[in-house]
């Protein structure tokens, strides 16, 4: 059964096309250091802004109309929604799709029946793929929506919700192995606290800790090889949130010897909430070798809260793939749109709209970026500029040979510095060059 009616396969078009349904930028096939668009940006859609969102706010109602609406018997909605996930990607040329299990399967009164819901809807999910090329980029546990979460999953004060919380993350990663999904992702909604008047703050973090050592170990158990990946964000729905940022997250990792097992997803909007650039989160989980994968949106700057917009700035996605192929590009991770049209964008074709324009948005990034890379010019200052660590003292530095009494004695006999410009506007200037064409 057709669920978006009227809107055919979009096709690439190329920049001079007025077809609102077509790519601008988006090639899939066309090649760029050896791989195609597809392979470089990997494109998945968000089940839950996608097929779940339904455009209410803190001041009014839904306003999304969708196919679906009059489908009252919540198991035969759940299954028309995978139904429609399959023909929204396969229309858009989207090779992966995200979900959290209360995405696709509806929560009964008890655990058990909740499974049950969830083994019906993979199924029938695993059925359709049998006919389709859309695959799993990742799954993941909704441990934040339900009341039980008020005051966290693995960081709450009571250790009923911390067991429930367990048996929940274990189906997750049981459903996501069972679909093929390459990734496993933690975010941890409500893993923070308001106040410390009535926190136990180390005991939080230990428990965090634990509850990852055990999905690492049970991973290990039912044979699941995908990449586990953690989403930082620094508040909402909590004020302080325990991944607050990329730099917080390796931190944490490390400090209880779980860095090996986990990479780090990037959300734009995220970034720009922690006081960070999209780019600046990128960069620190490259240079420590913890990039893994990207939440692609972008937020309002004028808004201090996760607006989850679909990204279209130009300058973001440049740079965005400027430090995912610095990284070397995507192995298990994607772009997935972890974005929302806006409630006023409330007809199923605006789905498709806003989608093609992130994906163009984020192609024509790639390009760039790439072509920057080529040119080496950005890199080419960037290593002049710290040329002074090549030979001399600097050299010494950086190899260990020098000390506070070797600096002092270099210090003493060298003490006319003189520094050069960082030229930030001219390399913003080049940076447009780029952009512009």
């Amino acid at each position: 059964m057709e669920h978006f009616k009227g809107i055919g396969k979009s096709k690439y078009e190329g920049a001079q096309s007025d077809n609102p349904l077509s790519f601008k930028y988006y090639n899939p096939n066309e090649v760029i250091d050896g791989k195609t668009m597809k392979e470089h940006l990997r494109f998945a859609v968000a089940y839950w802004h996608t097929f779940q969102a339904s455009g209410i706010d803190s001041f009014g109602v839904g306003t999304a109309i969708r196919p679906w609406d009059n489908i009252s018997d919540k198991m035969s909605l759940a299954k028309t929604k995978m139904e429609a996930n399959f023909e929204f990607c396969e229309k858009l040329q989207v090779p992966f799709f995200c979900f959290h299990d209360r995405d696709i399967a509806p929560e009964a009164d008890t655990l058990k029946q909740t499974n049950k819901n969830l083994d019906e809807i993979a199924g029938y999910a695993k059925e359709l793929m049998k006919t389709s090329d859309v695959k799993l980029l990742w799954g993941t546990a909704n441990a934040f929506g339900n009341s039980r979460y008020v005051h966290g999953a693995s960081t709450s004060c009571n250790a009923d919700v911390f067991a429930y919380a367990a048996a929940q993350v274990k189906k997750a990663m049981e459903t996501t192995k069972e679909l093929g999904g390459q990734n496993y992702v933690f975010w941890g909604g409500r893993e923070g606290y308001e106040t410390l008047l009535n926190t136990n703050m180390k005991l939080e973090l230990d428990n965090l800790a634990r509850f990852l050592q055990m999905a690492v170990d049970y991973a290990k158990e039912i044979g699941f090889i995908g990449q586990f990946l953690i989403e930082p964000k620094p508040k909402e729905p909590t004020k302080h949130q325990y991944d607050f940022d990329t730099a917080t997250v390796i931190g944490f990792l490390k400090t209880y010897g779980l860095d090996q097992h986990f990479k780090i997803n990037i959300e734009a909007n995220h970034a720009t909430l922690a006081g960070h650039t999209f780019q600046h989160e990128l960069a620190v989980a490259r240079i420590n070798n913890m990039f893994g994968s990207i939440d692609a949106n972008q937020g309002d700057m004028l808004l201090g809260w996760d607006t989850d917009q679909f990204p279209t700035n130009i300058y973001d996605t440049t740079l965005a793939m400027y430090e995912t192929l610095k990284a070397g590009g995507f192995t298990t991770g994607g772009l997935n749109f972890d974005s929302k049209v806006r409630r006023g964008s409330f007809e199923p074709i605006d789905l498709f709209y806003s989608h093609i324009a992130g994906m163009d948005t984020f192609a024509k990034g790639l390009k760039i970026a790439y072509k920057i890379i080529q040119d080496g010019k950005i890199d080419k200052f960037i290593e002049d500029r710290y040329s002074s660590y090549k030979s001399g003292i600097g050299k010494d530095i950086v190899e260990g040979r020098a000390g506070f009494r070797e600096l002092e004695k270099y210090a003493m006999e060298n003490d006319k510095i003189v520094n050069q410009s960082g030229r930030q506007e001219l390399l913003e200037s080049v940076l447009n060059q780029y952009i512009f064409g």
